[in-house]
């Protein structure tokens, strides 16, 4: 992720002081303001709160936490691992990580125990880097082969996406933005609509924020703009991201992605979903009515 024209990530671990820091994302796009993990109580209130946020980095997130748990006890991996799953029901990558922690973590020694969480929580963040730059590339081999065909009647692509997909929804690069980022790098020509995303604007808020970091031409547009222009045809693909997806194929994203998919349908317009393998839940046969949707006033 490009801030001020440095590169940094979204949550990352500091050796010499041995902390865990995040980027508070409800102060963007107005002030950017780094937060320090203190403790696991501090992680959780960060996820509750959604100082992070996107399923890849709450994952993540989750593990670190762990990690600052067993700092202060040792014995305490189940009841961090009860704490951090009551924070947020949606995105199954939270229960995917601290799944991971628990099989990794229980059966080691108390005083090998802490040393060992920090070590998979730096190398699920690294796995997510890896993952997220990977969907990039694959979604660029996409827009780029779609570029090769309409090159010659139009100026740009016009990609549309919903929410927030990019690298504050992961540890780095995103996965819809990922697409975007790896194929602005190869100079193919982009314009991205990004809907606002109600309720609480994340589209607005931060994926505006991170296209103009990053100098890439976009439009903040009203949620149900979306099919007026898909019928103007001023978008020529879609991409969003995923919270989780069932092992049917049925994908669960923020509220409207549903209507988007549907119009992208109707004006025959490629949609995609990008997402790591964290993000599927295989014990789920469908996403309607089986999905915990979380419910915010």
């Amino acid at each position: 992720m490009i801030i001020g024209g440095e590169h940094m990530q979204s949550i990352w671990y500091d050796v010499g002081t041995d902390q865990v820091h995040i980027v508070d994302q409800t102060r963007l796009p107005h002030e950017f303001q780094v937060l320090t993990l203190a403790n696991m109580e501090a992680a959780c209130h960060a996820i509750e709160s959604m100082q992070v946020r996107g399923a890849p980095l709450i994952g993540v997130t989750a593990a670190y936490a762990v990690y600052l748990a067993l700092r202060e006890d040792a014995q305490s991996l189940d009841h961090a691992c009860a704490a951090l799953a009551a924070t947020r029901p949606t995105a199954v990558n939270l229960q995917w990580a601290l799944d991971r922690c628990r099989a990794a973590l229980q059966s080691v020694a108390p005083e090998s125990r802490v040393l060992q969480a920090l070590e998979l929580a730096q190398l699920m963040e690294k796995e997510d880097i890896a993952i997220c730059e990977a969907i990039g590339d694959h979604g660029a081999d996409l827009v780029e082969s779609l570029w090769q065909e309409k090159r010659s009647s139009q100026d740009r692509l016009n990609i549309l996406t919903h929410c927030n997909a990019g690298a504050l929804a992961t540890v780095d690069w995103g996965t819809a933005l990922s697409v975007v980022y790896k194929s602005a790098e190869r100079d193919i020509p982009l314009h991205v609509w990004v809907d606002e995303t109600r309720p609480r604007n994340q589209g607005a808020a931060l994926t505006c924020w991170e296209l103009a970091q990053a100098d890439i031409p976009h439009s903040l547009i009203v949620d149900n703009a979306g099919g007026h222009l898909m019928q103007a045809g001023l978008v020529d693909l879609c991409v969003v991201g995923s919270d989780r997806t069932t092992r049917n194929g049925d994908v669960c994203n923020k509220i409207g992605t549903y209507l988007k998919a549907l119009a992208a349908f109707d004006n025959q317009i490629p949609f995609y979903v990008a997402l790591p393998l964290s993000s599927i839940d295989f014990a789920l046969d469908a996403g309607v009515n089986q999905i915990p949707i979380e419910e915010r006033a």
